[in-house]
């Protein structure tokens, strides 16, 4: 019996689109045996767990090829090339192209590192994939790259310059993935609120969005991934408005809390444009929640700056925090700021998540009893349309399955949903 070649994902969502896609690759080229590492990298630490992963894997699978790939393996070829447990580095665009799994390029013995110039990249193919392993919900990439440079960011030179797929592929997938049973699709890339801007006409996320349910009226659930807010457009806010099947969930980079601070990050919002959009959008959708990306302890941040992104969780009323503490990374702006300690910087980011977790459990208190739809993404486990978790605590389900749950209990991070009579 052959072993399929074996995927290893880090980091966003978009990895986890882009993972799938190469799986379809390697199993239709007949790549076996291979251990596949796509890499992460946002902060030095998913880099860090990406090389403890390698070596792990050689030490398990000793006749193994192993390749790296990914944002990580994009930025540093050269680091992952010189460990000794990895035989192939190749880059974020290479690794999209179906040749680039073929055995005889994937197993070649005399090369090293096949990683081009993201920078050079100027188009997104849309990929068709049946769907995702283990998910309940399938993820499209609408987007890649990103064309700002806030000062903090690795990412667009692992990503490359802002670039859009097209709306007719991504309709195309969305239809194939509603046929093939999944009842959501989340949007996702590196920047989705640029979507279009180089596309003819410049269509807008929202104008996508709004496409895609009107020209797939069975999808049932259409979700975003991270959005900068500050780019969302007036076809997304109406159909925040008007169209339910978009899931009253979004999850926002805000990064900081404090105007100085965001000027330093070089964003392009200050705080009262974080108000006032999530102000906004609950004024049009009552049930939204919002989530939101922090980094604690940014160069120059003092304790007065990070009092002002505590206050602004509540001001802007959010309720999944995802929390950083500063990490520098080489080569960006913010390397070379004065830095804040390891140690502040940590403390500030757990201050963050107990916030957090305090804003969690007050949006279960006001949940308790309500009955909500829950899409199961395992025979036990599943999300409302707010994306809060819920725990099936009578008869296990089928994932993928969506079900009206009583939601009867929590234990201050997740729901205890009990069938509806």
């Amino acid at each position: 019996m052959t072993k399929r070649t074996d995927i290893v994902t880090f980091g966003c969502r978009l990895n986890a689109y882009e993972s799938e896609v190469m799986r379809g690759h390697a199993d239709a080229a007949g790549l076996e045996g291979a251990i596949v590492f796509n890499t992460c990298a946002v902060t030095a630490e998913a880099e860090r767990q990406a090389r403890q992963a390698i070596r792990k894997a050689r030490r398990e699978n000793p006749d193994a090829r192993i390749i790296v790939t990914g944002c990580a393996a994009q930025v540093n070829p050269d680091q992952f090339a010189e460990m000794p447990e990895v035989d192939l580095v190749i880059g974020n665009a290479e690794k999209m192209n179906a040749a680039s799994w073929q055995p005889a390029l994937a197993l070649h013995a005399n090369e090293r590192i096949r990683v081009n110039d993201i920078m050079s990249v100027t188009e997104t193919a849309g990929h068709l994939i049946g769907g995702l392993e283990g998910r309940a919900r399938a993820f499209v990439q609408v987007q890649n790259g990103c064309d700002h440079r806030c000062t903090f960011c690795i990412i667009p030179y692992g990503r490359g310059p802002s670039r859009s797929v097209a709306a007719g592929e991504i309709v195309a997938e969305v239809r194939k993935l509603v046929e093939n049973g999944y009842r959501e699709v989340v949007l996702t890339g590196v920047d989705i609120t640029s979507y279009g801007g180089d596309l003819p006409g410049r269509p807008s996320l929202g104008n996508l969005a709004r496409r895609i349910l009107k020209l797939v009226p069975e999808l049932e659930r259409l979700r975003l991934s991270s959005i900068d807010s500050i780019e969302a457009d007036d076809d997304l806010m109406r159909l925040i408005a008007d169209e339910e099947r978009l899931m009253p969930h979004l999850h926002l980079s805000l990064q900081s809390g404090d105007d100085m601070i965001l000027k330093r990050m070089k964003r392009r919002h200050l705080r009262d444009d974080s108000i006032r959009f999530c102000g906004e959008a609950r004024r049009l959708r009552p049930d939204i929640v919002f989530g939101a990306d922090f980094i604690a302890g940014f160069p120059t941040e003092t304790d007065g700056m990070f009092a002002n992104t505590m206050r602004l969780v509540d001001e802007c009323g959010l309720t999944w925090l995802h929390v950083f503490p500063f990490s520098p990374r080489p080569g960006t702006p913010a390397a070379k700021m004065p830095q804040v300690s390891r140690e502040v910087a940590k403390a500030r980011a757990e201050q963050l998540r107990i916030k957090g977790a305090a804003r969690v459990r007050a949006h279960l208190d006001t949940g308790l009893g309500a009955t909500k739809p829950v899409l199961m993404e395992t025979p036990t486990t599943g999300r409302t349309h707010q994306f809060t978790p819920v725990r099936l605590a009578d008869s296990a389900a089928t994932a993928g399955e969506i079900l009206p749950l009583r939601l009867a209990a929590h234990d201050g991070q997740s729901f205890e949903g009990l069938r509806a009579a």
